[in-house]
């Protein structure tokens, strides 16, 4: 579906108006208002959870911007609403990576639990889903972006609209500092005991990391060691929370230093 055809002048402009806007976000305030502004206007939602991480290893974190009380990125743990978003991410990622749309028919959020009765409640009220992600093959940085309704359906339009806006949306979201709890917890390191983190790993780990920094995939680490790519990722999640890292990236240049 061609955008340019089905909006008209005043459209357009609001289109171009609402993409500078984004470029201008540099605090979560800023963020909440652009997203409540003209946003709304092209993908009507009512909530929106990003996710960030390496979800083939399962490290994932999350950030939720809604106007409604209570739905708060910290008022929701991450084993709360981990698998949700790892079973949106591998949705995409099995049907060509398009953007896709989920009704209340699809048992969007039923199947999870909250701890948070408010949270709960509007979450499990709302009816239905847009989605949309990135996979950054370079950085090995994935990002799942889900807005939720409380309407029955999201305009047609919607799913070829969010394709052109998420990098906007994306690069809004990187310009703005994460909150406190969605930073790992950090690891204090002596000036004299910078590499404990690295001695911390095993040989195997080191023999795979080694293969990491030279680019190979779980599947060609496996090949090469001999072992399944289930077992090369099972070791680098371990290597993660060693070198206190979310992503293969951040381990590399870690590693190397």
């Amino acid at each position: 579906m061609s955008l340019n055809k089905n909006l008209n002048d005043i459209e357009k402009s609001q289109l171009i108006e609402l993409m500078h806007e984004s470029l201008r976000i540099r605090s979560h305030f800023e963020l909440f208002l652009w997203m409540q502004g003209k946003l709304q206007i092209f993908l009507p939602h009512e909530i929106m959870i990003t996710a960030w991480g390496d979800f083939s290893l399962g490290v994932i974190y999350f950030n939720i911007v809604s106007p409604l009380p209570g739905i708060r990125s910290d008022k929701i743990s991450n084993p709360e609403i981990h698998p949700f978003l790892q079973n949106l991410f591998n949705y995409w990622l099995n049907h060509a990576k398009a953007p896709f749309t989920l009704s209340a028919s699809d048992n969007i959020m039923h199947d999870c639990r909250f701890a948070n009765v408010e949270s709960s409640y509007y979450l499990k009220n709302m009816k239905s889903a847009l989605v949309h992600a990135i996979k950054d093959h370079r950085g090995r940085h994935d990002c799942l972006y889900v807005l939720l309704s409380s309407n029955t359906s999201f305009p047609h339009a919607s799913r070829p609209m969010l394709e052109a806006l998420l990098p906007y949306i994306d690069s809004a979201l990187r310009q703005i500092e994460h909150l406190p709890e969605q930073h790992p917890v950090p690891i204090k390191i002596e000036p004299d005991t910078q590499d404990e983190n690295i001695n911390m790993l095993s040989a195997r780990e080191l023999e795979i990391m080694d293969w990491v920094t030279k680019g190979k995939t779980n599947q060609e680490i496996g090949m090469i060691l001999d072992i399944s790519a289930f077992t090369v990722k099972n070791h680098l999640q371990r290597i993660f929370k060693k070198l206190n890292v979310l992503n293969r990236a951040q381990a590399v240049s870690k590693f190397r230093k």
